[in-house]
């Protein structure tokens, strides 16, 4: 069985569980189309069977794993339409998220938010991968978070998640850090110009770039 370990900031058993088995498959500790035991996972992380049942359940709705009765769990491989889900998603939210950002942000939203891309722009001039993509998870963020929807803020956060599960970032398919910083710069400009249209086309072409680099990949 792989190395996993509980992590110490989650809500419940349950909850820790599952991004621990996250956290596996991202290390490439648990690897697609493999069955795993549900009793080894228990006895691994030192808790009872039930929260491995509930943290896998979540796992299992959320498309990462197959539960397979009286056998285990497997690793689910990506797949295209679970992308295309997730980035649709996404656009429903972020792009309108945006536009209220650039309508009501205040003045200390907008020095943060020009920090996030400073802290992306410095990292992608680095060719800094482990540096950006915390910094590109933290400008959406800031993003939605001055938009007034911290819930949809943590949706965005959550599916963001299960995309990096999924597969390689889209520098994988030829995108350059530099290039995706680019394509943040014109949403932070409109944010801070106080132009809600203009932020939420940026907001939408950014998103189905992504989308389409990753589709790609998995055709």
């Amino acid at each position: 069985m792989p190395a996993l370990r509980l992590p110490p900031e989650a809500s419940s058993l349950a909850d820790a569980v599952s991004q621990a088995v996250r956290d596996g498959v991202a290390a490439g500790e648990l690897v697609p189309e493999t069955t795993y035991s549900v009793y080894q996972l228990a006895e691994l992380l030192g808790v009872s069977r039930s929260p491995v049942r509930e943290g896998l359940l979540r796992l299992a709705q959320a498309g990462l794993v197959e539960i397979r009765r009286n056998r285990g769990f497997r690793v689910l491989p990506p797949r295209a339409h679970d992308i295309e889900e997730i980035i649709g998603i996404r656009l429903a939210l972020e792009p309108p998220a945006a536009r209220l950002a650039a309508e009501q942000a205040t003045d200390d939203q907008h020095a943060t938010i020009r920090t996030a891309l400073g802290t992306m722009a410095a990292a992608a001039a680095r060719g800094d991968d482990a540096s950006f993509w915390p910094a590109d998870r933290a400008l959406h963020d800031l993003l939605l978070r001055a938009s007034g929807r911290p819930r949809t803020a943590a949706i965005v956060e959550q599916l963001r998640s299960t995309t990096a599960l999924l597969g390689p970032p889209t520098t994988a398919s030829g995108r350059t850090l530099t290039e995706i910083h680019a394509e943040h710069e014109p949403v932070v400009t409109a944010v801070l110009a106080r132009d809600g249209a203009a932020a939420e086309s940026a907001m939408r072409a950014h998103l189905e770039a992504t989308r389409g680099l990753l589709m790609a990949k998995l055709r």
